[in-house]
């Protein structure tokens, strides 16, 4: 899952319509809250793969090599590791058509064919259960199907002949999954995309289902429409595997959140009540429409947009908080999930976590929920210390006390518990202040009777100060002291009718690092150059920076051509 095209146009009409739960059909309320106990051999497979991790940007990399999107060689030693570090399964994406060669026998290249069949026999003998799908094909030439048919379906058949014949004597712990993200070129409906796919996931069937060995029971992967999981999509997926009559098919679907929070757009900064009804609007709709009937379900990518770019994209704290309730979501489902890895997780060379806090998240959740709180900075004015109050979620577990380091601080000293209401005394955070600079000056434990304790910065800051500057669109940015505050978004707006400017232009709230990003390092606030394309020319701008402590500034643009002045207001 590099970005494929759709993704954009997409994920921006989810971002304004899934916040209302989906209706569930009455055939499959009747299961509504029961979790069943895996009683089949599909439905013991697919538990037994929880939790998973996908292989990717890898061997689904488009060039001449794995490496060709950033990623070193695949080693036997990284899905060894992969296994230690808890996950039972590996999707493998592969983007197969750039080693095919042409009509009519669509041969895929002997040595390309090899390296697939090696990766899989090391992480079958690490343990793991493997998914291998079919991967960016799907918008690069499988979605020409509705104005291309036969040639299209000639090469899909021809992979899958050959894919199928390669591993037919491979053990169930491989199991096929018929197309990654699937969709279909030249303006189809859903409806219409529905009844395409089902053609290609019958296809698929036939043709592993006809090709020997271990095939002939061998547990398959369907995917929706666009792997998406609203209720339409899910109902036409339901009918192909109802119409399909196999013991041995398993949904599939992926999960990046609500877009807002996602990709952090729309002032979608937080874990709010709208971004977590979405996702156990999404978990209860699996659970329901397959799970509660039978039909096993994997997620076979989870995680948040943002990542694409960077991990801090999304705030340190409201990214655990989404983590640690799509954990606990997908344990209560039945859902198996398989996280989604770009190299931006697990470092493949050192073979560790580039955020181990989150990894502690997701690992956690796989057996207990983890207490969280409000947020997890606080920030103080040096020169006005005032107490701070934190609300807690404990989420069923019992508060038992707080840490400053090794130090058990002193509850009706240090702090006061009122329900879940946490709150800091001026002393406390006086003394952990200190005389300092801005910035982090201490980090409290927040701990429960259960799970991974709640951290939360101690932060000395003041109000930020901001700077006149003059500029380039492609290389414009706003001088700011910090002085300790985080940026969380901004807003842009005209200052003639006060209608939204720059991109997204149904919101004033732009797309953190995407139109907008901090450097405090620089002490430096960068409009990129996509945000200047949507700025009309010698039209003043209001930008209204939001900062984590609360404090909000703004300040003045004006684009004349590829100049660009900014004015502190």
């Amino acid at each position: 899952m590099h970005r494929s095209p759709w993704r954009t146009i997409t994920a921006l009409a989810a971002g304004l319509t899934l916040t209302a739960s989906a209706a569930v059909p009455a055939a499959a309320s009747a299961g509504a809250g029961r979790h069943p106990d895996p009683s089949t051999p599909v439905e013991r497979t697919v538990a037994a793969m929880q939790p998973g991790w996908n292989l990717g940007n890898t061997l689904d990399a488009l060039g001449d090599d794995e490496t060709a999107w950033g990623n070193p060689h695949i080693t036997r030693e990284l899905l060894e590791s992969v296994s230690a570090q808890g996950f039972n399964s590996i999707r493998l994406p592969v983007t197969w058509g750039q080693h095919q060669g042409g009509s009519p026998d669509y041969l895929v290249e002997p040595a390309f064919m090899d390296r697939v069949n090696e990766v899989v026999d090391w992480a079958l003998d690490a343990d793991l259960y493997v998914l291998l799908d079919v991967h960016h094909d799907s918008w690069i030439w499988l979605n020409q199907y509705p104005n291309n048919r036969d040639e299209v379906d000639a090469q899909y058949v021809a992979l899958w002949e050959q894919i199928a014949d390669r591993f037919a004597d491979h053990p169930q712990t491989l199991l096929f999954e018929s197309i990654n993200e699937p969709q279909f070129a030249g303006g189809v409906d859903s409806a219409t995309g529905d009844a395409l796919l089902h053609e290609q996931n019958v296809t698929f069937h036939e043709i592993v289902r006809s090709s020997g060995g271990n095939n002939a029971d061998r547990v398959l992967v369907l995917p929706t429409l666009h792997t998406n999981d609203e209720q339409p999509r899910l109902d036409a997926l339901a009918e192909t595997i109802e119409s399909l009559d196999d013991p041995n098919l398993v949904a599939t679907t992926h999960s990046y959140g609500y877009w807002p929070f996602s990709v952090n757009v729309a002032g979608g900064t937080r874990f709010d009540a709208d971004a977590q009804q979405h996702l156990r609007d999404s978990f209860a709709r699996l659970h329901e429409t397959f799970v509660a009937r039978g039909v096993p379900v994997i997620m076979g990518e989870y995680g948040l947009l943002g990542f694409d770019r960077h991990t801090g994209t999304i705030q340190q704290g409201e990214k655990l908080k989404f983590f640690e309730e799509l954990g606990y979501l997908a344990r209560t489902s039945g859902v198996t999930t398989m996280l989604w890895d770009n190299g931006q997780h697990l470092d493949r060379t050192a073979l560790t976590w580039k955020d181990p806090d989150l990894y502690r998240y997701i690992s956690t959740s796989w057996t207990v929920r983890s207490g969280v709180a409000s947020t997890d900075q606080v920030f103080v004015r040096p020169a006005d210390v005032v107490a701070q109050t934190i609300t807690l979620d404990p989420h069923g577990h019992q508060f038992t006390g707080l840490r400053a380091g090794k130090s058990q601080l002193n509850r009706n000293k240090d702090y006061t518990i009122s329900g879940n209401e946490l709150t800091l005394s001026p002393a406390l955070l006086q003394r952990l202040l200190g005389s300092g600079e801005h910035g982090v000056r201490a980090e409290l434990e927040l701990r429960f009777s259960r799970g991974l304790p709640w951290r939360v910065e101690i932060i000395s800051a003041d109000t930020p100060v901001l700077q006149d500057a003059t500029g380039a669109t492609d290389a414009f940015a706003v001088p700011t002291a910090f002085h300790g505050d985080r940026l969380a978004t901004m807003e842009a707006t005209y200052v003639d009718d006060g209608s939204n400017a720059g991109p997204h232009s149904w919101t004033p709230f732009k797309e953190f690092d995407a139109a907008f990003a901090p450097d405090t390092a620089a002490g430096q606030i960068i409009l990129r150059p996509r945000f200047f394309d949507d700025v009309a020319d010698q039209r003043p701008v209001e930008l209204t920076f939001h900062f984590w402590s609360g404090d909000k500034l703004t300040y003045t643009i004006v684009r004349d051509g590829t100049t660009v002045t900014g004015t502190a207001t």
